[in-house]
């Protein structure tokens, strides 16, 4: 283990009965990093974070955090760390700013300015009692707790859930600035947008396995760039192209072609429609959806556990 390493997760395996949750789950987090971790309900990602939290004890391998190990240190852990699930329940009989002081003060934590800020950002109304807000607000008590915390790691599951367009803006600009801190957080997402925006590396998993981890710019070689070109001459023999696919032409003479394109041909691919000429280009690069959709396609199968 790299001592280095906020978090570092390796080998993990989870099984509950004859259903192997998790497989060989590798994972690490170094400091001021932020880790989108993502996949669809049911792949495993909560059941990692559950396992990182100390909250279950895994079947095999090592997660440990700040170096320590995640079941036998977990409350000295959970000391450094602050942890928004995706399904919050409060305490329905207390306000919600009851409920962020008593989080503040289990946590070691006091209510602070930026506590005051963070409630006038997200516009909740902490005088009203828990059983009354919406499954949105109540996320805003939990998320205006943890971003309160001045702590080394923050781990968000589906962190988002129930809040408006305007309120996940608020979030991501909440976790560049923890960022900008040093700060590390691993957020576990099914939104690519999300993590895309905040995410400097990326895990996916899928039915309990991390299919692929790295960069977003790491990954993009694995997936296809778009294509609009308008050139002088034809491109009739486009389609023959090695790593062109789906190639379509606008135009009766073979000059406006829309296409996909691998990345590691992109640079002969220039050098021939530079011969025939070009007049207008447009590339789109791969982004994490595409990435995304090379894995799951429209579906996800019936194996896989939260």
């Amino acid at each position: 283990m790299n001592q280095s390493n906020i978090l570092e997760v390796r080998g993990l395996q989870k099984n509950f009965g004859k259903v192997q949750a998790l497989k060989r789950i590798d994972l690490t987090l170094k400091p001021g990093e932020v880790l989108g971790f993502i996949g669809p309900n049911g792949a495993g990602k909560s059941t990692t974070i559950r396992t990182i939290l100390g909250l279950i004890k895994a079947s095999s391998g090592e997660v440990r955090v700040f170096g320590e190990d995640a079941w036998q240190s977990a409350v000295k852990i959970h000391q450094q760390l602050a942890y928004v699930p995706g399904d919050v329940y409060l305490w329905p009989n207390l306000t919600g700013g009851q409920t962020i002081d008593l989080l503040l003060k289990l946590a070691k934590q006091t209510h602070n300015a930026k506590t005051d800020a963070l409630i006038k950002l997200f516009a909740l109304d902490t005088s009203k009692k828990n059983r009354t807000y919406s499954k949105g607000n109540r996320q805003k008590v939990a998320l205006i707790a943890a971003l309160s915390a001045d702590v080394p790691l923050y781990i968000f599951d589906e962190p988002t859930s129930g809040l408006d367009p305007l309120n996940e803006v608020i979030f991501q600009e909440q976790v560049a600035d923890l960022k900008a801190q040093g700060k590390s957080v691993l957020l576990s997402s099914h939104i690519l947008s999300e993590v895309e925006k905040m995410g400097d590396k990326i895990a996916i998993i899928r039915a309990g396995e991390i299919i692929e981890s790295g960069s977003l710019l790491e990954m993009q070689h694995l997936t296809r760039s778009q294509v609009a070109v308008t050139t002088e001459m034809s491109l009739v023999d486009l389609k023959q192209q090695t790593g062109v696919h789906q190639v379509k032409f606008k135009d009766e003479h073979y000059r406006q072609a829309a296409f996909s394109v691998d990345s590691e041909v992109m640079q002969d691919l220039m050098t021939y429609l530079g011969a025939h000429r070009i007049q207008s280009l447009k590339v789109t690069p791969p982004t994490l959806e595409d990435l995304f959709l090379r894995y799951y396609g429209t579906e996800t199968t019936q194996d896989e556990v939260r």
